[in-house]
């Protein structure tokens, strides 16, 4: 079969799906290896906060790094279903919305790191701080990690992110765009990624959580390599 490319597949298409995931994972991976994220979060506040001060401007400047690749996606997202010039427009419009919403979620979830964890921090380490305001600047830590984190940003944000690549998925294997191969890994991976926004279900029970914390981050890369490869199919 030849594949053809749709008149509205700019090169700009090829070149976000190829930097935004990278981009995504060197992010990720630099905040593993400078603030041990996300295992950090499941130390005492005192002690996420002070690991956070300890990393200093650089560390600020790598979050908001990281919840800028999420503001990337919007981009990304109106410009894929623009390229499915060949696909269904009721289902593209719907896959575009979805995929506007995954990334606003994701940003929501990841935007409190450059903004409120450092004034956070900063309250924190004030040598006249009192212990009821330790214990305050503990509750708002947790509260937050929780709404913005665990809900916001991992639960509606894998939800929505799975669903979209399914979408996805489902119209590039109806497109002669790229290879209908491309469409069958997203149906594939896309489930996955909403099976991994249930993990929060699972947290009171240790086998549930252990195999939620597995699966989320390959999950996550093989997300990313599919991304990639719909974009050097764009591209070449």
């Amino acid at each position: 079969m030849i594949f053809s490319h749709a008149p509205t597949v700019s090169p700009l298409t090829g070149l976000l799906l190829v930097v935004v995931p990278l981009a995504f994972n060197v992010a990720f991976a630099l905040l593993a290896a400078r603030f041990d994220y996300p295992d950090i979060l499941r130390r005492p506040t005192a002690e996420v906060l002070a690991a956070f001060r300890a990393g200093g401007t650089s560390l600020v400047l790598l979050w908001w790094a990281f919840a800028l690749t999420a503001v990337l996606m919007v981009p990304l997202v109106v410009l894929l279903s623009e390229a499915i010039g060949d696909g269904d427009r009721g289902l593209l419009a719907v896959t575009t919305t979805v995929g506007v919403l995954a990334a606003a979620v994701q940003f929501l979830g990841l935007v409190r790191w450059p903004f409120l964890v450092p004034y956070l921090a900063r309250a924190d380490d004030e040598p006249d701080a009192s212990e009821a305001r330790r214990e305050a600047i503990d509750v708002v830590f947790q509260s937050f990690n929780r709404y913005l984190g665990v809900d916001v940003g991992e639960h509606l944000g894998y939800a929505l992110t799975g669903a979209w690549t399914t979408l996805v998925g489902i119209a590039l294997a109806r497109s002669a765009v790229v290879p209908s191969w491309l469409g069958v890994v997203g149906v594939v991976v896309g489930p996955v990624l909403v099976a991994c926004s249930l993990e929060f279900v699972g947290r009171h029970e240790p086998i549930g959580w252990r195999l939620a914390e597995r699966l989320t981050p390959v999950a996550y890369v093989a997300w990313s390599l599919w991304l990639v490869a719909i974009g050097v199919a764009l591209l070449v």
